[in-house]
């Protein structure tokens, strides 16, 4: 049972640099919780209860860059024999104009340790994304261009949801999975909300805020008229925090409910 992670909902807080600086309010550091639970089982093969957590902080600038830190727990009860867990940290650092992604990323599946994904990409001035791993293995990669990291793309999502758009298409790297893989994406932005959510039981910070319904799904690219192999949902607020979110994996889906928010000090950039 492969369980993809949460990771993508949280570079939304990175897409400033990325973006027009009148496309997007000034986006928020901050810390926030999420609790896992089962939301849907379908067939012999699904868990038939979950459990975990999410623990997220996201901090920097558009001139100094973004760092953020994101952690995932999760327990998967099967009907018969042990219960599968997976604990995984990514730590990844943004510059600000989208030209590098440096990432890190150690997963444990049942306590047994996996090997990291450690590297970094880089967009040449004509557009060009090139890889360099250490781990799994030292390779070098060419994955051409029209490819978005997670900030550019995120920051695309903002401004469709702010110019009224519903759809949106593109190729995102990550870092994910073996540190090679470039998914084929399509998001779709429901209409603005017009009163406040649960998450504002969560932070009183989020009632005053605009927010967008998105579901993201994600397709390998290198499979062609394939099925997602997830559906991430969530509300996208304007300062860039990612309400409860949705993992839908086919066969089963997890929620994701937001339990807490800090709200970190600003870094401005120094004048």
């Amino acid at each position: 049972m492969k369980l993809r992670l949460a990771m993508a909902a949280f570079a939304l807080a990175t897409s400033l640099g990325a973006a027009r600086a009148d496309a997007v309010m000034p986006l928020a550091a901050h810390r926030a919780a999420y609790q896992i639970s089962l939301a849907k089982g379908n067939g012999s093969q699904a868990p038939v209860s979950a459990s975990g957590l999410i623990a997220y902080e996201f901090h920097g600038s558009s001139c100094e860059g973004y760092a953020a830190t994101f952690r995932q727990v999760t327990e998967l009860q099967r009907g018969e024999g042990a219960p599968i867990s997976s604990d995984t940290k990514a730590v990844t650092f943004e510059d600000g104009q989208a030209k590098t992604l440096r990432f890190r990323i150690d997963t444990s599946l049942s306590d047994n340790a996996q090997t990291p994904i450690d590297g970094s990409a880089t967009r040449s001035d004509a557009g060009d994304i090139s890889v360099n791993l250490t781990q799994p293995k030292e390779e070098t990669l060419a994955l051409g261009k029209d490819i978005l990291f997670p900030t550019q793309h995120i920051a695309r999502i903002i401004e469709t949801a702010k110019s009224g758009g519903s759809v949106l298409e593109a190729r995102v790297f990550d870092g994910s999975d073996t540190g090679e893989k470039i998914f084929d994406t399509l998001t779709v932005v429901g209409k603005e909300a017009t009163a406040p959510g649960a998450d504002a039981d969560a932070a009183d910070s989020l009632k005053a805020l605009r927010r967008w319904p998105v579901a993201i799904s994600y397709f390998d690219a290198a499979k062609k008229d394939s099925a997602p192999e997830y559906v991430l949902s969530f509300d996208l607020y304007e300062n860039g925090v990612s309400g409860s979110l949705k993992l839908d994996y086919g066969s089963f889906s997890l929620a994701a409910q937001l339990t807490k928010l800090e709200l970190l000090p600003a870094a401005p950039c120094a004048k």
